[in-house]
């Protein structure tokens, strides 16, 4: 008999890349044939994302396109999104299972019919059930991995809905990090990226256990020695869970590379506390001179909220000279949209969707203006890049460890492989160009 084939959509994180991956290993244990998502199939699993209103409508979309591949398929919804508005989904034409977060990681035992149904079957726990954890990591691009350490938040922030839809902090074992840290590495995959909800909480164990049993700079320290890794990097990290004692480790580490992102929101401590964030700027200002004086050629990531309620143009513009005046390297703006359930949903001061738009516009041409000037600072320096596997208009790209993007002619020899290169120039599409470094013409 036939096998059935399986075809997967990710909305969102990098969180759920590493969770869809896992799931799939499911379906292919199962005897499933995973094919891609435009092929016609028996099942599509739309992995869905709640955080922006966008990700909201594009899920119509995903579900639209299955239809079209195969009218007859059998559409399953699962995710943040499936967890916080299940009846929702469920009411979308053409789905027929939705699956809350702690059902997700058993899809396949919810498959024994896979005739269409009249209306949306909902599984989903109450999140208070969301107590254990489930290990993952992806696995696709041949050049970098998504593993997964922690997932859910006991933060409250104003604005979130994530612990909503992952429920309380919780970690994975040690152990088990390092063992998947290994798997990845047996691959051959030369990059690994750390992800999680809120991944400067790790230690917090399973069943609400809020005891540490190992720290985020125990679990950097151990994932520094397993071999065959190349490079590590830290995805997005809370200014203040990032201690000093992991910088500095960075900074001289074998693997760690020096690229951090690190959640901002805004420059102003009176919408930060309308926020509830768990810091003030000038916390940030040192996180990021903290950095600086280590590793000067750092890359900083910073993401930020226009548009908040109460977000007067005063506030605004002290968010953007702030930023401005920041040694950082790009920006991810975030449009302020209103989420159910959320205290945020019915504070006053609410900001004309207009006047969000223009501050975003703003933000957005100052990260264009930030990497431009932290580009041209790495101009005549030497880095090592890992060139990525994907043919674009005949050219291969790579990323050095502080994050520059560049370019090369096609040349399928490099895919995968790490090289020492001097950043030359900047292209006019504003990546850098390179030429490689007398002694390594071979792979390093």
């Amino acid at each position: 008999m036939e096998a059935k084939k399986v075809a997967f959509y990710t909305l969102g994180c990098k969180l759920n890349f590493s969770e869809t991956s896992t799931i799939a290993r499911g379906f292919s244990q199962e005897g499933f044939d995973r094919v891609d998502f435009s092929q016609k199939a028996d099942i599509y699993v739309i992995n869905t994302c709640s955080v922006t209103e966008n990700a909201d409508k594009k899920f119509k979309t995903i579900v639209k396109q299955a239809q079209k591949a195969n009218p007859n398929a059998f559409v399953a919804a699962i995710g943040c999104y499936a967890q916080l508005k299940p009846e929702e989904l469920a009411d979308v034409g053409g789905v027929d299972l939705v699956l809350g977060a702690t059902e997700k990681f058993k899809i396949t035992d919810y498959l024994n019919d896979l005739s269409k149904n009249d209306f949306g079957e909902v599984h989903s726990c109450e999140i208070e059930e969301a107590d254990f954890y489930v290990g993952s990591y992806s696995i696709g691009d041949r050049t970098r991995a998504f593993l997964k350490v922690q997932d859910g938040c006991d933060y409250k922030c104003t604005y979130c809905t994530i612990p909503l839809a992952r429920g309380i902090s919780r970690s994975d074992s040690l152990e088990n990090v390092l063992k998947n840290a290994k798997e990845i590495a047996e691959q051959d995959i030369k990059e690994i990226v750390l992800t999680g909800v809120n991944i400067g909480d790790y230690g917090k164990g399973e069943f609400g256990n809020k005891k540490h049993e190992h720290t985020f700079f125990e679990l950097v320290k151990a994932l520094d020695e397993v071999p065959g890794i190349e490079r590590l990097r830290i995805s997005s990290i809370e200014p203040n869970l990032l201690k000093n004692e992991t910088i500095e480790f960075v900074a001289s580490s074998r693997t760690f590379v020096p690229h951090f992102h690190i959640p901002l929101q805004s420059g102003s401590n009176e919408i930060l506390a309308k926020m509830k964030r768990r810091y003030k700027r000038e916390l940030y200002v040192d996180r990021v001179a903290k950095i600086k004086s280590v590793m000067p050629d750092a890359c900083i990531g910073v993401d930020v909220i226009v548009g908040f309620p109460g977000e007067t143009e005063e506030h605004f513009l002290e968010t953007y000279h702030f930023l401005n005046d920041l040694d950082i390297s790009y920006l991810h703006v975030f449009t302020y949209s209103e989420r159910d359930n959320t205290e945020a949903v019915d504070m006053q001061g609410v900001v004309d969707q207009k006047v969000r738009a223009k501050r975003s516009k703003m933000l957005r041409g100052l990260s264009a203006k930030k990497r431009r000037a932290f580009y041209e600072s790495q101009v005549g320096t030497e880095h090592t890049v890992l060139f990525e596997g994907e043919n674009k208009q005949g050219y291969i790209h790579g990323f050095t460890e502080n994050y520059l993007k560049v370019k090369l002619h096609w040349n399928p020899a490099l895919v995968n492989t790490l090289h020492r290169v001097k950043l030359t120039g900047i292209a006019e599409d504003g990546l850098l160009k390179i030429e490689f470094a007398e002694q390594a013409k071979e792979a390093v």
